[in-house]
């Protein structure tokens, strides 16, 4: 007998319901496993390619690698601007999860000054996806240790090895070199960005700057394999970079120290040339810098102190400072007078101590008057007026020559006009003219004027490469150069370009030799004092230019004139005198006078002939 519940049952019906649950299931399970075919042979098959991209871009980066900067070697070969390891820590900021708080932690860890911070958000506008973006240069080995003990613990944060530009004599050679500093977007509109490429410093002034283009080389390449934080595993492959390349210099070392020594506390400059070449031997501006401050970027306090110190450290005044020239002038102005006829080397002028133009009552003074109270001499000729820096004769000279002729005298030696160096800001001076004052005044030219640039006042500026470049025509006896700070470039010889020689009659040259040997050598000359002890002949010539007029009765007193307005003191020589193989030009900035430059002139000639 069948129970109640067994009775109800119906097996056909059963398995119909159970085989549409099986087919449903099954369908379903067929429907996802197509699905799941499907979506693998996209992944593995039709976009196979995409996401192998999408994977490497992830782990996978490309780096630039800087290029090695050239050096730049005395003419001994020693290095006077180099480069040192240093490390440099950046943040790849896709990698860093929070960037602004990640920012900040280092910040306090490294101490990060504000112009580190705007230098790493103005890097950081134009770098490249995954591009790890430098933030703190020139890590101390107390910085390094801070951020290395924990770097697991900064994602993003990457530590690497660069050289970077180092000047071993500092202030020594600041002006001479320059300097490099951070690449900005400014320096991005003129550059080449492409060669410039995981490269962070640039040249910013002075042979940096000048030789920039040989001096930085082509960046190299590599593609790098890294984790998740943006830390390099392995390099996959690596295209070295192209090093700049090497500038020898004209310049020597030694002398360059020396140099330095001899200006000591004072305001001025020095130049040094080698005659045969133009080549600049030293090149001295006082005060100077150190270009290692720039390099990582100098503190807005500093460059504000700098900037706003009255010493004008910035300047470098061997190129850029403009000074009357004095009476430093008054050799080429003899040899013009000689060369055009307006006089004789017997031309005899009578000096009473001061000179006065037909129908003027006014007085130029002669410097003798205010030391002797009287003139040379009653008959006063061309190797006397140079020796003792004659005033009067001057005067007599220019009046006669006239404005215009004196420019066109004073011309073929290089004053008022650039000379060509090869470093930036140089100035080119003034060499006055009557269309000169025209066109830079507006106004008409005055005789008076004329009888002041006589003697190298007035308008008349020069720089004091350009008063060693004058120097140097007189010392190869018409033969200039374009002076150059830089011999070579790699193997290839760039310096001792000849400009146009000056023809002169042999007698001339010797007249103008003559009156510079005695301004040494002479007991009556105006730098008589360094020829005790030496042993070979200078020739030279002193000047003095004022920085302030004085009135024509009034009496030049340095005692109660402040020291920024005392004149100028200036020397320019060249040695030994018969066969120059040296020739100097200084300025010593309110010095007083020429007393105050002669003797550093001295201690630089000793410096290469004798020592």
């Amino acid at each position: 007998m069948l129970r109640p519940m067994d009775a109800l049952r119906d097996p056909r019906r059963e398995w119909a319901i159970n085989r549409s649950r099986l087919v449903a299931a099954f369908l379903g399970i067929s429907v996802l496993l197509t699905v799941l075919i499907y979506r693998f042979y996209s992944l593995q098959i039709t976009q196979h390619d995409d996401f192998l991209t999408q994977s490497d871009r992830n782990r996978i980066r490309v780096e630039a690698i800087p290029p090695p900067r050239g050096q730049i070697v005395d003419r001994k070969g020693r290095v006077v601007a180099g480069n040192r390891p240093t490390f440099v820590v950046g943040v790849i900021l896709e990698r860093s999860g929070d960037s602004d708080a990640l920012i900040e932690t280092l910040a306090k860890r490294l101490s990060l000054t504000e112009f580190e911070l705007e230098a790493f958000r103005e890097r950081s506008s134009r770098r490249r996806p995954f591009e790890a973006v430098p933030l703190k240069l020139g890590l101390d080995d107390t910085a390094l240790a801070s951020v290395a003990v924990d770097l697991h613990q900064l994602p993003g944060v990457v530590v690497d090895a660069q050289l970077t530009r180092y000047y071993p004599y500092g202030h020594e050679l600041g002006h001479v070199l320059g300097y490099v500093g951070r690449v900005s977007a400014d320096d991005l509109t003129e550059l080449d960005q492409a060669r410039y490429q995981g490269t962070l410093h640039t040249g910013k002034v002075g042979l940096e700057k000048r030789y920039e283009p040989l001096l930085h080389g082509k960046p190299g390449f590599q593609h790098v394999e890294t984790n998740a934080h943006g830390r390099v595993l392995r390099v996959l492959d690596r295209q070295s970079p192209e090093p700049g390349q090497d500038l020898s210099l004209y310049l020597d070392l030694d002398l360059q120290r020396a140099a330095v020594a001899a200006l000591g506390d004072q305001r001025g400059a020095v130049v040094a040339l080698d005659p045969l070449t133009g080549g600049v031997l030293a090149m001295v501006s006082n005060p100077g810098y150190d270009p290692n401050l720039f390099v990582e970027g100098i503190s807005y306090a500093d460059y504000a102190e700098l900037r706003g110190s009255m010493d004008t450290p910035l300047l470098n005044r061997a190129v850029q400072g403009q000074y009357p020239p004095g009476s430093t002038i008054k050799p080429m102005l003899a040899l013009g007078g000689l060369v055009e006829g307006y006089i004789t080397p017997e031309t005899a002028v009578s000096d009473p101590g001061w000179y006065q133009l037909p129908g003027d009552d006014r007085r130029y003074r002669d410097w003798t008057l205010r030391v002797r109270g009287s003139g040379h001499a009653d008959k006063v000729d061309l190797r006397m007026a140079i020796a003792e820096s004659c005033d009067t004769y001057y005067y007599e000279l220019a009046h006669r020559m006239g404005i215009d002729t004196m420019a066109k005298l004073l011309a073929p030696f290089g004053l008022g006009q650039a000379t060509g160096i090869d470093t930036t800001g140089e100035q080119r001076g003034i060499l006055p003219s009557t269309e000169w004052k025209r066109s830079a005044l507006g106004e008409a030219w005055f005789p008076g004027e004329t009888i002041s640039a006589g003697i190298g006042q007035g308008y008349m500026l020069a720089t004091p490469l350009q008063l060693a470049q004058a120097t140097l025509v007189i010392a190869n006896r018409g033969q200039s150069f374009v002076p150059s700070l830089v011999h070579r470039v790699g193997g290839l010889t760039v310096g001792g370009t000849k400009r146009q020689f000056l023809s002169v009659a042999d007698e001339h040259w010797q007249a103008i030799l003559a009156g510079m040997i005695d301004v040494v050598h002479s007991p009556r000359g105006t730098a008589a004092s360094i020829a005790e002890g030496i042993d070979y002949r200078i020739a030279g010539k002193t000047g003095t230019s004022q920085v302030i007029s004085i009135a024509q009765d009034a009496v030049y007193d340095e005692d109660v004139i402040s020291e920024r307005n005392r004149n100028h003191g200036l020397f320019v020589a060249f040695a030994p005198a018969e066969n120059p193989n040296i020739v100097v030009a200084v300025i010593a900035e309110n010095g007083g006078g020429s007393s105050a430059a002669y003797p550093i002139a001295r201690r630089v000639i000793d410096s290469w002939l004798v020592e």
